[in-house]
């Protein structure tokens, strides 16, 4: 009997190597692989660190290929495979793995030339989606030392008619110093300055906390406003109200630098007159930096069959119903003191979120945000009918790379979804920069965020009022 197992073992393992090419080259073979999986990133004026399009490119980095695959570090992909079936999924079966492996193993031959694939059409540029519109961004001075607050900024918005914008993109000129730049489509208010940048004065004690009492979130008593107009280092202090508001439309962040609405034939409509509203955050490294960041957009040329639409928590966001429980902090629109990681705490649970769907939604989009101790996140719905499907499970979140999972789920009305997320304060945690202190919300990186946001396909002439509803 033993050996009997041993033999049939051994033909298993016989069959899968049989399915390996023999010999393993670089064009037949693994150039295939890089430009389904990786070259998105892996190419000029992308993040990555080098270019893997060419034999001359691909060749010095086999061994280290072959480690980062084998151990699955990449490409970045964080969604737990036994869970939610998602579109935009670049995790490498394992016969790729085991091609780039024997690859490395076995000399990295380059093979024939004429047996590769045609080069991928990358847009120019350093751009993903070769955008039809582009705004510049005036270029932002980021300083080596000091905490940034969060800074909203307005602008016109570059249509002059109606326009469906079916992608966009952020392209940061200095990318090692951006925690995030995001914005939305506004409709415009007199009250409104263009080119002023606007933040919360955080009061911060020494080591980067807001003192007591004192939160960028939400709307504060004696709350202290400051504005800088572009090309001026005056900074203007005031007591009062923020001007700026804004919804997300789309957010440029590790991992996640454009939204491409076009295989769905959807888009967001832009009325003529509508402001763009910038939320721009950077993180000091050390060296003082000038970012100049660009805004790209292709437009339809007629209207899509659907339109495309994220929850929000901004006064002219639609798609949250508020209720009286909208103080739990639900997509981090406001603060919750209960927020609070003790240190060393490796396994902290954050505040219970729950949503009920109002409406029929044709759910699309997921992105988990954390910051730096983000350790899980985990999407679960409930059916009316009592029937439970999680529909994303993150078991290892990553804040260098904050991925947007796509998907296709029909979810009826009276739904519910719940969201739990987990934190690693400990030493454990590579990323954490002191596990002996204690952390609480806030916008900066070394505070913590809980932030499950959504993307829905509607009806293009559908009303997007009340499709979701905070319900704990």
């Amino acid at each position: 009997m033993m050996r009997l197992v041993l033999v049939s073992l051994g033909a298993v393992l016989a069959a899968g190597a049989s399915e390996l090419p023999n010999p393993v080259t670089f064009s037949k073979d693994v150039l295939p692989i890089l430009e389904q999986n990786c070259q998105s990133c892996h190419r000029p004026g992308q993040a990555a660190p080098m270019p893997l399009i060419s034999y001359k490119d691909t060749r010095p980095w086999a061994k280290a290929i072959k480690a980062a695959v084998t151990a699955r570090k990449m490409p970045p992909w964080f969604a737990d495979s036994k869970y939610g079936h998602f579109t935009n999924d670049r995790s490498l079966k394992q016969i790729e793995i085991d091609i780039l492996a024997k690859w490395a193993d076995t000399g990295a031959a380059e093979g024939d030339p004429k047996d590769a694939p045609a080069p991928v059409a990358w847009p120019t540029g350093g751009w993903n989606i070769q955008p039809e519109v582009v705004m510049d961004l005036p270029a932002h001075e980021v300083p080596a030392k000091g905490v940034l607050e969060w800074e909203l900024i307005a602008f016109p918005a570059p249509f002059q008619k109606d326009t469906w914008v079916t992608s966009m993109e952020i392209l940061p000129g200095d990318a090692s110093v951006v925690h995030h730049i995001c914005f939305s489509f506004e409709k415009h208010k007199p009250s409104i300055v263009y080119n002023r940048y606007e933040w919360v004065q955080v009061p911060r004690d020494e080591t980067g906390n807001p003192t007591p009492g004192n939160s960028g979130f939400g709307e504060l008593p004696g709350m202290i406003i400051a504005t800088r107009d572009v090309g001026s280092s005056e900074v203007k202090l005031r007591q009062g109200h923020a001007t700026l508001r804004q919804n997300l439309d789309f957010c440029y962040l590790p991992g996640n630098t454009y939204e491409d609405y076009r295989s769905w034939n959807a888009g967001k409509l832009v009325p003529a007159g509508s402001d763009i509203v910038v939320s721009l955050h950077y993180t000091t490294n050390g060296k003082a930096v000038s970012d100049r960041t660009k805004i790209g957009f292709t437009v339809a040329k007629t209207p899509p069959q659907k339109k495309y639409v994220v929850q929000g928590a901004g006064e002219d966001a639609p798609v949250i119903t508020p209720t009286p429980a909208s103080s739990k902090a639900l997509f981090a629109s406001t603060y919750n003191p209960q927020f609070a990681i003790p240190p060393n705490a490796s396994n902290y649970q954050g505040p219970q979120m729950e949503i009920t769907f109002l409406k029929d939604a044709e759910l699309v989009g997921l992105r988990p945000h954390a910051h730096v101790r983000g350790k899980s996140a985990q999407y679960r719905l409930t059916y009316p009918d009592g029937r439970e499907e999680i529909i994303l499970n993150v078991p290892h979140y990553d804040f260098n790379w904050q991925l947007a999972y796509r998907t296709k789920v029909h979810v009826p009305k009276g739904a519910r979804m719940r969201f739990d997320f987990s934190y690693d304060n400990s030493a454990n945690n590579r990323n954490n920069p002191d596990p002996n202190r204690w952390v609480y919300q806030g916008f900066q990186s070394w505070e913590e965020m809980m932030a499950p946001n959504l993307a829905f396909l509607l009806d293009r002439d559908a009303d997007v009022g009340g499709l979701i509803a905070i319900s704990n």
